[in-house]
C-alpha cells in the first residue's frame, strides 16, 4: 500500500485525476468490462480493489469465489484501462480510501450515489462518488445459473 500511495501521490502533482473502482470480479463478463471503462473515463489513472477470497465467500456465499484472487487480480489487471490493482480483506473499501484519497470513487449501477457503502468516507476527504457502467443486466450469479442450464445432467 506504501508504494501505491507514493504512485498516487506522484501522479496527482502532475495533475493527474484518481479513480477508484472495486468489486469482486469472479467471472468477468460484460458488465465488468463495461463498468471499469466507464470508471477510467473519469480520470486518468485507475485504481482497482478486488475483493479477497475470503470476502467474496462472506459476500456471495458458499461456493465462491469460483476463481482464486490472484487469478481475478490478473485478469483485472490485464485490461488495458486497468493501471493498478490491489486485492483487500475488509467489508469495505473505506480503509483503502482513506490511505489513497482518490478524485472519483468509482461503483457500478447497482448502487446510487446515496447507497455507496463508502459514501460518508469519500465526501469526508473531498472525493466525489461516480455510478459507472451500463445498467445491471449483467451479473456472475446469473451468468453460472446459465452455464449450470446448459450442462447435460
Amino acid at each position: 500500500m506504501r508504494e501505491l500511495k507514493a504512485i498516487v501521490s506522484q501522479e496527482r502533482a502532475t495533475g493527474r485525476r484518481i479513480v477508484f473502482a472495486n468489486g469482486c470480479f469472479d467471472l468477468l463478463h460484460a458488465g465488468h468490462i463495461r463498468y471499469l471503462e466507464a470508471a477510467k473515463a473519469l480520470g486518468d489513472l485507475l485504481i482497482v480493489g478486488i475483493n479477497g477470497d475470503h470476502c467474496v465467500t462472506a459476500l456471495k456465499g458458499k461456493g465462491r469465489p469460483l476463481q482464486p484472487e490472484e487469478d481475478r487480480a490478473e485478469m483485472i489487471a490485464s485490461m488495458a484501462c486497468v493501471d493498478y490493482v490491489l486485492v483487500f480483506n475488509a467489508p469495505t473499501v473505506d480503509g483503502i480510501l482513506r490511505e489513497l484519497r482518490p478524485d472519483v470513487h468509482a461503483k457500478g449501477t447497482d448502487y446510487t450515489q446515496e447507497s455507496v457503502p463508502e459514501r460518508e468516507t469519500v465526501l469526508a476527504y473531498g472525493g466525489q462518488i461516480a455510478i459507472a457502467g451500463d445498467p445491471k443486466d449483467h451479473s456472475t450469479r446469473d451468468l453460472i445459473q446459465r452455464i449450470l442450464s446448459k450442462i447435460p445432467t
